[in-house]
């Protein structure tokens, strides 16, 4: 199937937000992907294949640097009713993420760690950016992701499900007994968390760093920090 004119427009239209959420579509490039897309169950509106429509034609359709052998335009799912954090198993929060590649990483990450539901603030980069779509590596299709009002959500859950963030000056991780059941909140790349919801956190945490180097980074990226702290949890209640 060749795309028309309009169809061309319509998929170039999707590398942003506003255009995503207006027509509910988002767009998943590379073989695999779109063939994790179709397994999925999603919705799935088009596919195209640089087989079909030739590479010069696909180069003007593709929404990363280059060209993959295939894309296809998916209808992003309507939102099911708003679930709080299971007490039992360990969620994640994300304030103000803005990379998208740190975000689909993380999405990437939850997944392996048996993390079902993400609850990113409103400011945080869209789950369906065509960069983010590419870090999940198929993840998207199979972890859930919420935005919501962080504080709210967090305010809700004082003395039902403890609530960590992770923070320069927190308790050495290493050094802490871990529950099955939390919520861990990280902060965006630059700033960290916010000082609202600094403020309803119950317990800091900092991953501590062992480099004997004086120019060794002051902080590490926020979805590599995120693979240490889940990987802390999952450790510390099997």
């Amino acid at each position: 199937m060749t795309p028309s004119k309009s169809e061309i427009k319509l998929i170039r239209s999707l590398a942003k937000r506003k255009n995503r959420e207006e027509n509910g579509l988002f767009v998943v490039e590379g073989e695999k992907l779109v063939q994790e897309a179709i397994e999925s169950g999603w919705d799935i509106v088009a596919v195209f294949t640089t087989d079909e429509i030739g590479e010069d034609l696909m180069s003007r359709i593709t929404l990363l640097s280059s060209p993959s052998p295939a894309l296809a335009v998916v209808r992003i799912p309507k939102p099911t009713s708003f679930t709080s954090p299971d007490l039992n198993i360990l969620s994640l929060a994300l304030d103000s993420v803005k990379d998208p590649g740190n975000l689909g990483t993380i999405v990437r990450l939850s997944e392996w760690f048996g993390i079902n539901t993400i609850y990113c603030s409103d400011n945080c980069v869209d789950v369906y950016n065509p960069k983010v779509v590419q870090s999940t590596m198929g993840a998207i299709f199979r972890t859930k992701v919420v935005y919501t009002d962080l504080t709210k959500l967090i305010d809700e859950l004082q003395g039902k499900l403890p609530v960590y963030g992770t923070f320069m000056n927190g308790n050495n991780i290493y050094n802490e007994s871990l529950p099955k059941g939390a919520l861990v909140v990280m902060g965006s790349e630059s700033e960290g968390i916010s000082p609202d919801i600094e403020s309803l956190i119950d317990k800091r945490l900092a991953i501590p760093s062992f480099s004997i180097s004086e120019k060794c980074s002051e902080s590490l990226n926020v979805a590599i920090a995120t693979a240490v702290i889940c990987s802390e949890f999952k450790r510390s209640s099997v």
